[in-house]
């Protein structure tokens, strides 16, 4: 039996042991922090668990949904049966968007053009661009860029494209690249009818983190990895920040790139260059709770506001989401919290005169990298046939997603097991079974 290295338990991570596992490899997952999931993981908050953000797929999201199902959690993740957004603006009334029966790209027209957050003059210029994407940009354009030669005002930027464009991104459109931009665009609104369904898990994130794990033949938490054994031309294992090492057939790395570069010490010797080139952008997600009670809707838009989007978590329990959060993540959470606060005030009547119970802000200031204009991914492969990456960041054609992630994680493991001669669909005879390791571990 194969035995391969794995190291960081994200999603990548944890794609890949789990298609490495249950494939008939051994399995040892690193991790360098205490918890499972990276970017998608849960903690407790004032003795309720919360994730990490609010992290929405949606029905396009075929590996996600695929991984998820494959750990028997399929059931765990909600669905919209219909493509519908809400959209919330300061002193206007509520409009939505929501796809009707006709194929993609007709399903919106008939609520496009009900759609009050634009009026007519931007609603035109929204569907004449909408035409174009399904062209590619030029490869040095902004999105911001591309925006302005499609013709698209200051309405048809705020009421459309950066609603749906900024938080799948998580960057200003001026500092993205179009083609990642449109691709978000065309991928959801342009190619299949149901493919912007939004969806969340209906349990904490933490669950599916550990589900995967528990396939494993082994997790280590609190074990920081800081080097490799071996050469560039074939790596034999990982160095461990005490001392220690682990020797393995294969490896796969699956953690972000200012990391990566740490570990390989020489980008350009594993013919993984340029990794200094990511721009990190941050994240802020504020937990609001009040007094329980419906509030009528799952999540909305909110337009001009710092605070894009509001899920209700449950009666009462409202997730803020603060995407390309450059000018808010230094906040304390106080002024985070009051913040977000007041941002939903202004927009859901039915938060007037109610007394917030508490608060809690989560920031975390490097939470995808920016896909900007010359921007190179790499691939899962490298200088060395038994290393491969995995990354939300690397080449995987979609922008720093769940979707990303398990996409990178699986990619890694089929270019580790065509190393071994190992066929990517062998079951393994542990995979059904809880690795025991696992619960010392976490506990």
């Amino acid at each position: 039996m194969s035995r391969v290295a794995v190291v960081g338990a994200g999603l990548a991570g944890l794609a890949a042991g789990v298609t490495l596992e249950r494939a008939g490899c051994e399995v040892h997952l690193l991790e360098r922090s205490r918890l499972l999931g990276g970017k998608a993981t849960s903690f407790s908050v004032d003795g309720v668990e919360v994730d990490s953000g609010q992290h929405v797929h949606l029905a396009c999201c075929t590996d996600y949904r695929d991984f998820a199902e494959s750990l028997g959690m399929g059931d765990r993740l909600f669905m919209q049966e219909r493509f519908e957004a809400l959209v919330l603006r300061r002193g206007r009334p509520p409009a939505r968007l929501r796809a009707g029966r006709l194929p993609a790209p007709l399903h919106l027209a008939g609520s496009f053009a009900r759609y009050h957050a634009l009026g007519w003059r931007a609603r035109l210029q929204v569907a004449r661009a909408l035409l174009a994407a399904r062209r590619p940009a030029r490869p040095d354009e902004t999105m911001a860029g591309w925006l302005r030669r499609r013709g698209q005002g200051d309405q048809a930027i705020s009421g459309f494209w950066e609603p749906f464009c900024v938080p799948a991104l998580n960057a200003p459109l001026d500092d993205v690249a179009a083609e990642a931009a449109l691709f978000v665009i065309r991928t959801a609104f342009l190619e299949d009818a149901g493919a912007a369904r939004f969806g969340f898990s209906t349990v904490p994130l933490a669950r599916l983190a550990e589900a995967a794990a528990a396939v494993l033949s082994e997790v280590r938490l609190r074990t920081p990895v800081v080097g490799l054994l071996g050469t560039p031309q074939a790596v034999e294992g990982v160095r461990l920040e005490d001392g220690t090492s682990l020797a393995a057939d294969a490896v796969a790395l699956a953690v972000p790139p200012q990391r990566l570069a740490r570990i390989l010490g020489d980008g350009d010797a594993y013919a993984v260059p340029g990794l200094d080139a990511f721009r990190m952008q941050p994240i802020v997600d504020v937990h609001l709770w009040y007094p329980p009670r419906p509030l009528g809707f799952d999540f909305a838009a909110l337009l001009d506001s710092p605070v894009q989007w509001v899920f209700a978590k449950g009666p009462g329990y409202l997730c803020c989401s603060l995407s390309a959060a450059s000018a808010t993540v230094s906040l304390s959470e106080a002024e985070l919290v009051d913040l977000a606060d007041a941002e939903v005030r202004a927009v859901l009547p039915a938060l007037q005169g109610e007394r917030r119970l508490r608060g809690a802000a989560l920031r975390d200031p490097e939470a995808t990298f920016t896909p900007s204009c010359g921007l190179r991914r790499p691939g899962a492969r490298t200088s060395a046939p038994n290393l491969a990456l995995a990354g939300a960041w690397t080449d995987t054609g979609w922008p720093a997603t769940m979707e990303s992630a398990v996409r990178s994680g699986r990619a890694a493991a089929r270019v580790l097991l065509d190393v071994m001669r190992i066929p990517a669909g062998a079951p393994a005879e542990s995979a059904a079974a809880p690795a025991p390791e696992l619960a010392a571990q976490v506990a």
